[in-house]
């Protein structure tokens, strides 16, 4: 198994989703950045355009352990020459996600988590839960998933990352004070039933690779962005998607959906305006991507930073 798959399907393929899972009430609205802090980064952007549509393209990272001053330069101009934000899930959802990720993620074979896993992968995972400082039992009530899900996000917040500085949470706080129109690709309930309905055996793969990089979280993450920071879509593509070995979770996660946003930005070329499209950066870098599937359907989509 490698290290990095994991990081992968929560950072790059749904970890909008957790954006949705409550995990303490003391996080703020993000401090704006001061000067000491402000380090100039040039994440990726990208423009679709014909006589009278124009659709940026600008991939985030849902989760991180600062401020950091990305709005600025031509992906500033983007924003703030859009009428319209399109989103992964609808920005104004999250206390309706939040009911349906806990129903969803509720066992429902009357068995506990624990007596699901073999022996040895549950000596895995009761070290693992002891290490970050949760008793075993805390998630026995819910699916593989779920469990999965949370050991990736609790040790990164840990280690001070948090969803407040993450890149959507800003985006959509944006949008809310400047009333723009928000069309979201997917709903809640669609990117949870992504991970409710994989197989068992996947799902339990899926906790094992986490459990697995568990040890590397942080530095992993920390690589993640610092390659976002710089706009280098290529090694992005690298560290979320290129070593993903289980063909099932990039169809389904990430290839299927892909190729469902670029048929609905396609539609939306045929409406005038100008659009700002804010999605995980995992999915506009490497060979599947957003741009990839737009160009099997006749569209470009031009670098602009």
């Amino acid at each position: 198994m490698t290290m990095l798959k994991s990081l992968r399907m929560s950072a790059a393929c749904a970890i909008a989703l957790l954006s949705s899972i409550p995990l303490s009430a003391q996080d703020g609205a993000p401090a704006p950045v001061t000067q000491a802090q402000r380090v100039e980064v040039r994440p990726a952007l990208w423009k679709v355009a014909d006589e009278d549509t124009t659709i940026w393209l600008f991939g985030t990272i849902h989760i991180l352990p600062e401020n950091v001053a990305w709005y600025a330069g031509p992906v500033a101009a983007a924003f703030d020459a859009s009428g319209e934000l399109v989103t992964e899930i609808p920005i104004d959802e999250t206390e309706a996600s939040q009911a349906t990720i806990m129903s969803k993620s509720l066992r429902e074979d009357g068995k506990s988590l624990r007596d699901t896993l073999s022996e040895t992968e549950r000596a895995a995972y009761d070290a693992g839960m002891t290490s970050i400082g949760l008793p075993p039992a805390a998630f026995d009530r819910n699916d593989a998933w779920y469990a999965a899900l949370m050991l990736t996000l609790i040790p990164l917040k840990l280690s001070g990352y948090n969803l407040e500085s993450g890149v959507d949470t800003q985006v959509s706080k944006m949008a809310r004070d400047r009333k723009m129109l928000n069309e979201a690709l997917e709903t809640p309930e669609y990117q949870i039933s992504l991970f409710d309905t994989l197989p068992d055996d996947t799902q339990r793969r899926y906790l094992g690779d986490v459990l697995e990089s568990l040890p590397t979280v942080r530095s992993d993450i920390d690589a993640m962005v610092a390659a976002w920071k710089a706009g280098n879509a290529d090694e992005l593509a690298r560290l979320l998607n290129e070593e993903e070995d289980d063909p099932k979770l990039r169809q389904v996660l990430l290839t299927d959906r892909n190729a469902a946003w670029a048929q609905w930005l396609k539609a939306r070329m045929d409406k005038p305006g100008t659009v700002f499209v804010a999605v995980g950066a995992g999915h506009l870098a490497g060979g599947s991507s957003v741009q990839e599937q737009l160009s099997r359907l006749g569209i470009s989509a031009a670098r602009v930073q």
